[in-house]
């Protein structure tokens, strides 16, 4: 009899997918560094290649953002993220320490289950294989219901080229029965190695509750203050573009404009001039219906829609080249519907009386809802931008840019992501943006040391800590254990004896003298063995 109901196909199917990717898994761990480097170099030369064909797939399937936006995301992750990750070495012997004798080997986790959103569906799929493959993950995807199609397409136009560069057949897979039930049983799946979820809270907890080791994202809402010394145009131009980028689909984008009083009327009139509509009271109450549920969630009906689209809906009239609706609004949280994330283009705006009271809003704001995430900050004042760097419970502080894809490391040095770590104010494992290195192992071979070595190691650590936190002049190295050379006719006793000593000793025909209190390790008392080359001082 034919399974016919939904969830059991679901589940079927991600067991299914899991179990395959397991085994290619296996085979893709043994691949060289050159063998990985040319299966991604294949997967993002066709992504590029298809970049605006699947933008136009993934607007017209979700009827999220534009193309066009979506088009240069699919271009950021087939072009910025690969060109970030192509030179990353991710395979065999990563470092080396010389003085510490430790070495550190690269080791993959084994299947990625990648949960892939419906606002930014083809870009985050593509990101995801890339860092996946490029850390020897085999990926299996579970796209978002609404975005399946589009998904699906995506995997499609990476995985042949890949296959004929190298790539096992089922190190890349995407799931075609898709419910919630199959989502929870690949991410909970006995041969799934890690997960990366992008999508709604709930899919987030879930993740985080699977067992398994996991990268989440918490929501972001994102303050962008301008401080009284901003160059308020270039700011006040960012903040639009961020906030109407892809119609405000990016957790990262701006959420709120805080500005200071001196300054109010100057980011007004570039906040108009840059297509912003300031509404009325009862405009705001009409917007906040439409654009908040009674959830206090942003209602998926208008997510990713342009502002004249929004306007409409709540019944008022807006010119038509409107970008952004902005509700200046006199207070944060449950009575302000619109202080929340909107992921779409909406902006609250509120002004400050300075940096101080600036601080305390944007805390505010952060707080209900966007803690760990990212904040902006417009100002020449270095000093100010510090202080919110180290005052702000968020893990991105982007400076006079835009946030909406200055988090992810297009407008910045940041490390250039699709998934945005919001750290333990979020509740996530990390608060970095993700690469390939998040998706390995490291293993570390150590070898015993000389207790001279031992303590110049250790003194040298201790060194480049205080240097880093406390700002001091670079230190010289220490020298470490002095060069091999025939020991003196007298040597003093020694109180620590390794078995590097011994053998070192056996190869210069050289005895050690050893205190009567001395701590000789097992391994050198057998290296020593049938030898003279341990004489006790005193005996």
């Amino acid at each position: 009899m034919a399974i016919e109901d939904k969830d059991l196909l679901s589940i079927q199917q991600a067991r299914g997918y899991a179990a395959r990717a397991k085994e290619a898994a296996r085979a893709l761990k043994e691949f060289s560094q050159d063998q990985v480097d040319r299966v991604v170099d294949a997967m993002a030369e066709a992504a590029r290649a298809e970049a605006e064909r699947l933008g136009r797939l993934a607007h017209e399937e979700t009827g999220f953002g534009n193309a066009k936006d979506k088009t240069l995301k699919n271009l950021f992750s087939a072009v910025d993220v690969y060109n970030y990750i192509r030179p990353l070495r991710t395979v065999g012997i990563l470092r080396e320490n010389p003085q510490t004798r430790v070495v550190e080997i690269a080791e993959p986790m084994g299947v990625v289950a990648a949960v892939i959103p419906s606002t930014n569906p083809t870009s985050t799929a593509i990101y995801k294989a890339l860092i996946s493959i490029k850390a020897r993950n085999a990926c299996v995807m579970s796209p978002h219901p609404s975005a399946k199609g589009c998904i699906l397409e995506s995997v499609k136009v990476m995985h042949g080229p890949a296959v004929r560069a190298g790539l096992p057949s089922d190190a890349l897979l995407c799931m075609s029965e898709v419910t919630l039930e199959g989502t929870q049983e690949l991410m909970k799946g006995r041969d799934t190695g890690v997960i990366l979820a992008t999508g709604g809270i709930g899919l987030v907890r879930a993740a985080y509750s699977s067992g398994k080791p996991a990268f989440g994202v918490g929501p972001g809402n994102v303050p962008a203050y301008v401080e009284k010394t901003a160059d308020v145009p270039k700011a006040v131009k960012h903040i639009i573009d961020g906030k109407t980028f892809d119609y405000g689909t990016l957790c990262s984008s701006e959420q709120s404009i805080v500005c200071d009083e001196p300054i109010r009327e100057q980011v007004v009139a570039e906040v108009k001039k840059n297509g912003g509509y300031f509404m009325s009271e009862p405009e705001i109450a009409a917007v906040s219906r439409v654009v908040v549920t009674p959830q206090r969630l942003a209602n998926p009906e208008i997510v990713g829609k342009p502002a004249p689209y929004i306007a409409e809906k709540a019944g008022i009239k807006v010119p038509p080249e409107t970008r952004a609706l902005v509700a200046p609004l006199a207070g944060v949280g449950r009575d302000f519907p619109l202080s929340i994330e909107k992921l779409s283009p909406v902006l609250a705006f509120y002004v400050v009386k300075d940096w101080h009271e600036g601080c305390e809003r944007c805390l505010q704001l952060l707080r209900y809802g966007g803690t760990g995430h990212t904040l902006g900050i417009h100002s020449r004042d270095d000093a100010v931008i510090r202080a919110f760097a180290l005052k702000k419970p968020v893990y991105r502080i982007v400076a006079n840019t835009q946030t909406s894809m200055g988090a992810t490391g297009y407008t910045t040095g940041l490390a250039p992501s699709m998934s945005l770590g919001c750290g333990a104010y979020a509740g996530n494992i990390t608060s970095d943006n993700i690469t390939p290195l998040h998706l390995i192992n490291i293993k570390r071979l150590a070898y015993e040391l000389p207790r001279e070595a031992r303590t110049s190691a250790l003194r040298d650590q201790v060194a480049a800590f205080l240097d880093e936190r406390l700002g001091g002049p670079p230190r010289p190295a220490s020298p470490g254990p002095p060069p091999l050379s025939p020991a003196p006719a007298q040597p003093p006793a020694v109180d620590f004896v390794s078995e590097d000593d011994v053998r070192r000793a056996l190869r210069e025909g050289r005895t050690i003298r050893v205190s009567p209190r001395a701590i000789i390790t097992p391994a050198a008392r057998d290296a020593a063995a049938g030898g003279n080359v341990l004489v006790i001082e005193g005996r």
